[in-house]
């Protein structure tokens, strides 16, 4: 198997968001990799990161950023690879910043935009697992199996907890 999506966050501390779309792929036996890649303070790593992500294989990027969340869209700018942007969650105004942020890209350089947070990085994980499953009938038969035990788990009347 070769990794086929990257996932990439501006910080360590997108990692705990950003390990939901991680955790999907695992269970969908999809791999990835996950690399910090910060639009500001390391950007010749994202130059190259997008301009060799086709030569690499890569089919799908997960780009999570939070604050002024540029990320997902220099990437975007960057490479003809699908980009899904996951806006973390902050403490200044919750993640909202860095979902205004990715979710206005200019024409020409389209970014999936996600929910805030962790299940904004869960459905990364699974749109990137959707995109790839066009061309790919056993990665599609596990979707559509992890989709059916997600929808058999929800009870039919709700409980005292």
């Amino acid at each position: 198997m070769s990794v086929k999506v990257g996932i990439i966050m501006g910080s360590q501390s997108d990692w705990s968001t950003m390990k939901e779309a991680a955790e999907i792929l695992d269970e969908l036996g999809v791999e990835y990799e996950a690399k910090i890649v910060s639009a500001h303070r390391t950007p010749d790593r994202l130059w190259s990161y997008g301009k060799t992500a086709v030569e690499r294989g890569l089919h799908v990027i997960i780009a999570g950023a939070g604050g002024a969340a540029h990320l997902p869209g220099m990437m975007a700018s960057k490479t003809r690879v699908p980009v899904i942007g996951v806006p973390v969650q902050t403490r200044a105004l919750s993640g909202v910043d860095s979902l205004y942020s990715i979710v206005q890209m200019p024409k020409g350089f389209p970014v999936a935009t996600m929910a805030i947070g962790a299940a904004g990085a869960a459905n990364a994980g699974l749109m990137a697992a959707g995109i790839l499953a066009v061309s790919d009938a056993e990665l599609a038969k596990r979707l559509d199996d992890w989709r059916e035990k997600l929808s058999a788990s929800i009870k039919e009347e709700p409980e005292d907890e």
